[in-house]
């Protein structure tokens, strides 16, 4: 089944989504055709993760990528983007966006995935997400007003627009410096997306 099926039941409550299935480059990562503009600062890299709360994989590379992103050069930007293969994930990719403008996402990313994947609560449903998010100890008031903003609706936009310019198929998966992507069946494993990303950071630097 093509990644852009998967609806938001399918992912966050059945776990199947697979890790995508692209062609592959003989070297783990494919060099993009067109550049992506990078976000980052002039001098620094960018490293995007691209994720899913509803990834059963994103769940498991979680720990694994944030412990790598702790190690990473000065110049390197790493930061996630929450995908949306359809209208079914905006609400996932809300709850990502406004926990990044309450600078909570370090704070609750795992408890979100175990809440959502084990526990089976619907938080794409805000009258389910936004009591448990109290429950979490955080401001309800804030992150209401954070997840219906304009700020996160064009966070949303962005995200969209990032996964069509890389060409994700599905999650967990990698952009470096707006020229290079490789996910975890092109690299043979989340050691390997990260190892790859040292080399084509460094890759980057060089020009």
């Amino acid at each position: 089944m093509k990644r852009r099926e998967f609806t938001l039941g399918a992912a966050a409550l059945s776990g199947l989504l697979a890790l995508p299935i692209r062609a592959q480059s003989g070297k783990g990562y494919v060099e993009l055709r067109q550049r992506v503009q990078s976000e980052a600062p002039a001098g620094q890299i960018e490293v995007i993760e691209f994720f899913s709360y509803g990834c059963s994989h994103c769940r498991d590379f979680e720990p694994i990528f944030s412990n790598w992103k702790k190690s990473v050069p000065k110049d390197v930007l790493v930061h996630q983007v929450h995908v949306g293969f359809n209208k079914s994930f905006e609400p996932l990719q809300r709850l990502f966006y406004a926990l990044e403008a309450l600078d909570q996402v370090d704070a609750v990313q795992t408890k979100v995935y175990s809440a959502l994947q084990a526990d089976g609560k619907r938080l794409d449903k805000p009258e389910v997400l936004l009591p448990w998010i109290a429950e979490q100890g955080l401001d309800r008031a804030k992150f209401e007003e954070a997840y219906k903003s304009f700020g996160v609706a064009t966070k949303v936009l962005r995200a969209v627009q990032l996964q069509e310019a890389y060409g994700v198929e599905g999650t967990p998966a990698l952009g470096i410096a707006g020229r290079f992507y490789t996910d975890g069946a092109m690299a043979g494993g989340f050691d390997a997306m990260l190892k790859l990303a040292d080399q084509l950071t460094a890759q980057a630097r060089k020009g």
